[in-house]
Order: structure tokens, then sequence, then C-alpha cells
């Protein structure tokens, strides 16, 4: 689609979020030393992450990691002819290498799911900041030690749940929930109705040799490789993620989180399974729901990877009820509805920025809608380092979403309500429960320990 065919943000409003933000810290930096940057998982979202930083700070990518040689490569090249310098950074194969050089002020982490955990505790043993992409775990203890390990070292650790930082969300918590428009909220709907479950059944195979599947299933379960595995299928099977729980119901969970101010659920319980999809490898879920219970306000997410939406304008989206007007919201757009007659409807739409940055709207496999997003969510890691605050989207907020969500999956698969107690980071009255919050590690990798960052 061409820059004509967008709409922009209903309001200026929404515009500044996006943009003073940027000028601003570009204005204070601009006679700093650039950051050192390195990246761990060049992949989809590894590259929209990377080049973003970019895009709003001179910083200097030296370093690119990843079990794919074909990947790494062509990372390599578009790198150099992005950054500043044009350099092209060095490349490694092994993360534990590129991290013993010990020369990096930032490191960003986009690895599968299983290989969150690792890598970042092992970036803050080596004194640098992070960016990990979200959950924080596949496992909650693994989520626990990348908490305790960010607060031992004193680093800034941002959690990609971008929706933080998204301006058009921004927008809404500042004009329509903190605003009061919505009243007493008392429930939340959370969804996702995107066919996003791979449906394949591919035979066994060799897998290619420009690939290390080896070190790329590292501590989880080794698996029979099939083409589903590598690259971005790999969320069909459990083995590496926690399924569209842990990729999308924790977006919005947090998200809701983020806009009504909520902590910890009390309770949380999950049914589902797989219902219609039998055919294909995939393990996951293709339908499932789960209630997360904050006390006075229940979230209710529900999946299907099947049939339709019951909106079609929302089919990835969190709605907050209030007694005085309803908030419905995505990564595209939102929509306030006032209850009664004397309210104002009001709408913001996601922000696109092709004059300031066109390469947005040629870049491979970019999502446009949430690049605004995902700079912004980079400005703030930025700012936070410079400070030594928390960021927005803080390791703490990410371990809370991240526990919730493997949460409903257990309860899901126990069959029962969990009652969860983050004084001791346990659930409560349930020892078969207690011994599912680490995955078994495969050997040599040793799951990390939170007591081990006290």
């Amino acid at each position: 689609m061409k820059r004509r065919d967008f709409i922009q943000a209903g309001s200026a409003a929404s515009l500044a979020l996006s943009s003073s933000a940027f000028t601003g810290y570009a204005q204070g930096q601009a006679d700093a030393k650039p950051k050192r940057v390195g990246l761990i998982g060049t992949g989809w979202y590894g590259k929209v992450d990377l080049l973003r930083l970019i895009q709003v700070s001179p910083v200097e990518v030296v370093s690119l990691c990843d079990v794919d040689r074909k990947m790494l490569a062509e990372a390599a090249e578009i790198v150099a002819s992005r950054q500043k310098s044009s350099k092209k950074p060095r490349t490694y194969h092994d993360y534990r290498e590129m991290l013993k050089e010990k020369d990096l002020d930032i490191v960003l982490i986009a690895t599968p799911d299983h290989w969150h955990a690792l890598p970042m505790i092992a970036a803050v043993e080596a004194g640098a900041d992070v960016y990990v992409q979200k959950p924080t775990g596949v496992d909650i203890v693994e989520s626990q030690a990348m908490l305790a390990a960010a607060r031992k070292y004193k680093r800034v650790v941002q959690v990609g749940t971008q929706r933080r930082s998204t301006p058009h969300l921004i927008q809404a918590l500042n004009n329509v929930v903190k605003a009061g428009k919505l009243g007493k909220v008392g429930l939340a709907e959370i969804c996702c109705y995107y066919h996003m479950r791979s449906r394949k059944n591919p035979p066994v195979s060799t897998p290619p040799a420009h690939f290390d599947y080896e070190f790329w299933t590292g501590p989880a379960p080794m698996r029979p490789y099939t083409e589903m595995v590598h690259p971005r299928t790999w969320r069909a099977f459990m083995e590496y993620s926690n399924g569209i729980v842990g990729d999308m119901c924790i977006h919005m969970l947090d998200a809701v989180r983020w806009m009504l101010d909520l902590g910890w659920p009390k309770h949380v319980s999950s049914t589902g399974g797989i219902l219609v999809e039998k055919d294909s490898l995939a393990n996951t879920t293709d339908t499932q729901s789960a209630l997360f219970d904050f006390g006075d306000v229940k979230v209710n997410w529900t999946h299907r990877s099947w049939g339709d939406a019951p909106d079609r304008e929302y089919p990835w989206a969190f709605v907050l009820y209030g007694d005085k007007g309803t908030l419905k919201a995505s990564v595209n757009k939102y929509d306030f509805i006032p209850r009664g007659k004397g309210g104002k409807p009001e709408q913001g739409k996601a922000v696109f920025e092709y004059d300031k940055y066109p390469e947005d709207e040629t870049e491979k496999d970019l999502e446009r809608h949430v690049a605004s997003a995902v700079r912004g969510h980079m400005v703030n890691l930025l700012e936070r380092i410079e400070d030594r605050g928390k960021p927005v989207a803080d390791i703490e907020q990410g371990h809370i979403s991240t526990t919730a969500s493997i949460l409903a999956n257990l309860s899901m698969s126990l069959g029962r309500s969990l009652e969860w107690d983050p004084a001791t980071g346990s659930i409560v009255g349930d020892d078969e429960a207690n011994q599912l919050l680490a995955r078994p590690y495969r050997a040599p990798w040793v799951h990390p320990d939170p007591k081990d960052y006290v």
C-alpha cells in the first residue's frame, strides 16, 4: 500500500507521542558516543527490532549471532547498509563467544522462546543492558531467574511487549482510561482469532547444512526435524514455546494490565485443546479460553485458530468494559463507545511515519503498523539506560504477564484452577503444579535458578 492509502492517527496528540520522544532523545544524544549493540537471533523480529533501534539512535551494531549461517550473513549485509558507519558487524555462531568480548552496551535477544533465558542472563552478567522479546521465559522459573539476574547486576531490561509504547494506545490510555470515561471497569476481554496455527504435516527430514539444529534445540527436548521447525513456525510446538497463549495472549493481557494498573492475578484457570485442526503436526491448542482473576477485575482470554472472529474489526484485541463506556483496542486502532447519550465516541489509529522513516515502506517482512511502537519501545529503553530507571516494559512487568500466561497453560493441562502467591513465587497448595514450574533441560544445558542471583 502507498502512503496516501494510510489514514494517520485520529489526532495530532497521537503523532506527538510517537515523534517528540524520538526528537528529544536524538537531540540530547547527538554528541554522545554511540552505544555498541549486539543481536542474538537474526530472524524476522530480530531484524525488525534492531533496525528500529538504528532508526532512533546512532548506535554501532558490532555483533550478530545466529545458528543459521544464511540468516546471519543476510542480517550482516542489511545492517551494514542501514547503520551510519556502513560497517559489517562481527558474526558469531555461539552467543557465549559473542558475550565473552564484554564490549557491548546493549544486547537484543530475539531467539525462539526456549532460548530467551540463558542468553539474557549471560548478557546482564557481561554488563549489558538488554531488550528481550516476550515471553520472558518458556517456563516460570526461567522467568524468575531472569528477573533476579537483572536486579543483581543492576541492568536495564526491556521486554518486547510493545503495546505499552504504541502511540494510539497511549492516546487511548490518556484520553479515555485516565480521563475516567470508562467509569468503573470490572471486566476485560482479550482474544485472538487469527488462523496462525500451522496446519502442515511434513515428513521428518534432514536439517539444512547451514542450520545447526542441535544448538538451536539447546535445552529443549530434541524432536525429529521437519521443515515446520525453522524458520518462524517453531511456535507450533510446545517444546519451544507456550503456544498461542504465550505468543498472543501475553501481549493483550500485558496491555490490559498496563491500562488498568493491575499487578498479579489471584487465580488463573483455563480450558481448551486441539478440537478442530487435528491433522496438523502442531501440538499447540487450536482453541483455548482462560480467566485471569485480579479481584475486582476479571480478564477473559479466548483464542481460536479456525472459524470466524465475532468482531471482524477486532480479531486480535482487548476490550475494557466500564459502567460508563467500552474501549475496544488493537494494534491497528481503538474505539471508545460511551454508554448513554451524553458521551462522545472517540477513535485513534496506528501511526505510520513514512515521511521520517521512508525505509519502512519497503523493508521486507516489516509489520508497518507496529513500527512506530517498536521505535517508541527502543527510545524508552535508551532513556532508561541513561537515567538507570525502569523502562515501561520492565523485566518485572514482563515476568508477571509471562507467568500468568504460563499458568493458564498449566491450568488447562492439570484441569483445575491455580492460585498464585507472588511472595513465594509458587502455586498455593498444589505440589503437583509446582513441580511443573521448571521444565527439564536437555544436557549439557543447566536450568537457571533464581536463588543463584540473590
